[in-house]
């Protein structure tokens, strides 16, 4: 039988450790006026392509009227256009512009950057524990 004590420790210490990886990675982006929220749209249409807002609203999990103001400031930055969908023209489509593109891009070789130097101090051995690990944490995001 396992040890409560150890297992909540373990999660308690998986947790806090995801979360300030993952706060300190959010810092490293092109563009320092975009939100979380903001930046997490550039990425989704750079990975799926052009989507309608309601699409976007339910991938990013928030409200139509939330998504419509995250999609009015990308747009005023000049980083998405809106466009009527040539099969349905009731439907708008949502789309990266190419600065757009080049800011999520910016981003992710920032943050690959910031990652690839402090896995550049860690020993061998270190680095197949984080390899191992890597695939695990990925499963459990995705259940």
């Amino acid at each position: 039988m396992t040890d409560q004590r150890t297992e909540t420790s373990l999660s308690a210490e998986l947790r806090a450790a995801t979360l300030r990886l993952s706060r300190r990675l959010r810092r490293e982006k092109a563009d320092d006026e975009l939100s979380d929220a903001q930046s997490g749209v550039l990425g989704a249409l750079l990975r799926r392509g052009a989507l309608t807002p309601a699409a976007l609203s339910a991938h990013e999990r928030v409200t139509p009227p939330s998504m419509n103001r995250t999609l009015n400031i990308l747009e005023s930055a000049g980083y998405v256009t809106r466009t009527k969908s040539e099969d349905d023209r009731r439907l708008v489509l949502v789309e990266l512009t190419d600065a757009g593109r080049r800011v999520v891009l910016e981003t992710r070789r920032r943050r690959d950057a910031w990652l690839d130097q402090r896995l550049a101090a860690l020993d061998a051995d270190e680095l197949a524990v984080l390899e191992g690990a890597a695939g695990i944490l990925r499963r459990m995001a995705d259940q």
